[in-house]
């Protein structure tokens, strides 16, 4: 019945802002007890958690990248977004957004969207 949906633009330059939206449908950001999460896959690597956002609209960050990275929430539109900046080459990957039970999932299931590739290049 949940169902998530990533967009935005699949070429970033270096140095920029990668921006990309999560849009839920079939239930509500602000359900309890869910955390809404932004997870990637370099091309020929592992998954990497990269943060969420809880159903308070709380972030939390992979502190690897947590310098870097914005994650809010438009409860409006049922949606949430993921900024990520001063991007480089080692950003190119698929990003996934997803519904967890837990602040950091690495495990795909039912309540992840397609993914969309982002390729960071000049």
């Amino acid at each position: 019945q949940v169902q998530l949906q990533e967009s935005g633009p699949g070429l970033v330059k270096p140095s920029q802002t990668l921006s990309l939206t999560c849009t839920v449908s079939g239930g509500s950001i602000t359900t309890d007890y869910y955390y809404w999460a932004w997870i990637r896959q370099p091309p020929g690597k592992g998954l990497e958690w990269m943060g969420a956002i809880d159903y308070n609209g709380s972030p939390y960050y992979n502190p690897s990248l947590k310098s870097r990275t914005s994650i809010s929430r438009d409860t409006s539109k049922n949606q949430f977004t993921l900024q990520l900046s001063s991007v480089t080459p080692e950003d190119t990957a698929k990003y996934y957004c997803a519904r967890s039970d837990t602040e950091v999932t690495l495990t795909k299931g039912p309540y992840w969207g397609q993914g969309t590739q982002v390729t960071v290049s000049s």
